[in-house]
């Protein structure tokens, strides 16, 4: 049985940094010298995202960075004061995506069976999955899986889940929710890797709504998206060149300029395979929905696939538009897809430590 995905829901802090205060970061990252100083606006130049979003921004403009961000304004900031604002802003920001999606239905919120929450820049229990209980008015007996620390790539994981959900159970249907706050960890200290970090990473939710076939929701939308199958490869040897991990001062990002090349090298022989056992070839896919992990990724991800700039065009754009939000980028990609003009075969791939990679088969179609 397929999977379809009956409403998309997406959702941001009201406030955003943009590229020239972003540059101000250098402060705090012990940019010492001119030639610091210009690394830093050329890293984020480079970055190729114009704005970001951030639940500790407390104003739309302020004379510095520093009066926009209180929260650093005391240098690393421990674990676990990172982790009382994560307790603050996550849930709302959940609610919101989850709400959307929900509108986007004929589905009420007391008909979910099964609730997957995904993220991997904080935890607390009981979490995010009961605040969604309690405000959204899902059944008590809702049934709750949480994927937690998986990275970038987790949103695919956890359309697996609801995929495997549907297939056990006929009338399941299945609430996903990716809630990420990665601005609570930006890090100080010149690290070129924690530097790169800095200038990608930002705060979103992404939610999704979806049941089996057997039973025909009403989909508010234009347009659907049904997912056919996924998979998932771990690329040999690259187990240091994307980490994250836990410190006292934050959740710390190993991201080694080494990874576009092992994907470049690894990713069109096995999606190849991968598309075999669907009977299928690359030609057949008319979009792609590239997790934007960063500029250089999205370019590897083209040579390798032999790629056009306009099907990396959904991709750049959220980039641009909203940085890396770590799990909820890839649905931001997939509902603004929805959004536009593109129906048809659909890819969606995103990567994670290990280096992993995960994608998934979909198609979108007109209601």
């Amino acid at each position: 049985m397929s999977l379809r995905i009956l409403g998309l829901g997406t959702a941001v802090p009201q406030y955003a940094v943009n590229q020239n205060e972003s540059t101000i970061l250098s402060e705090w990252v012990n940019a010492d010298s001119p030639e610091r100083a210009a690394l830093i606006q050329r890293i984020q130049r480079r970055s190729q995202v114009k704005r970001r979003r951030s639940v500790l921004l407390i104003n739309e403009r302020g004379e510095t960075i520093q009066e926009r961000l209180p929260f650093y304004g005391v240098k690393d900031p421990s674990t676990n004061q990172r982790m009382q604002k994560y307790r603050i802003h996550a849930s709302s920001l959940a609610i919101n995506a989850c709400q959307l999606a929900l509108e986007e239905t004929s589905i009420a919120p007391n008909l979910i069976t099964h609730l997957i929450t995904v993220c991997c820049t904080g935890f607390h229990a009981p979490g995010v999955d009961f605040d969604l209980i309690e405000t959204l008015e899902l059944n008590p007996s809702v049934q709750r899986t949480q994927i937690g620390f998986m990275g970038c790539h987790a949103a695919m994981n956890a359309l697996r889940v609801a995929h495997a959900f549907v297939e056990a159970d006929p009338d399941a249907i299945v609430l996903v929710c990716a809630v990420e706050l990665c601005s609570l960890h930006l890090q100080y200290g010149w690290e070129p890797e924690q530097v790169v970090a800095n200038t990608l990473f930002a705060d979103g939710a992404a939610a999704l709504v979806a049941s089996g076939t057997t039973k025909k929701w009403v989909n508010k939308t234009k347009k659907s998206l049904t997912l056919w199958g996924s998979g998932s490869t771990v690329i040999p040897n690259t187990r240091d060149l994307m980490h994250w991990q836990i410190g006292d001062h934050g959740f710390s990002m190993g991201l080694s300029p080494k990874v576009p090349d092992a994907i470049a090298k690894t990713l069109k022989p096995w999606l190849s395979d991968w598309l075999l056992k669907y009977g299928l070839d690359q030609n057949i896919i008319q979009n792609w929905a590239i997790h934007p992990g960063g500029p250089r990724i999205l370019q590897a991800c083209a040579e390798a696939l032999e790629l056009q700039e306009d099907q990396l065009a959904t991709s750049r754009f959220i980039l641009s538009e909203y940085g890396n939000m770590s799990s909820a980028t890839v649905l931001f990609v997939l509902h603004h897809m929805q959004q536009q003009e593109c129906i048809g075969p659909t890819l969606a791939l995103a990567f994670g430590p290990g280096l992993c990679v995960e994608v998934a088969l979909l198609d979108i179609s007109s209601n």
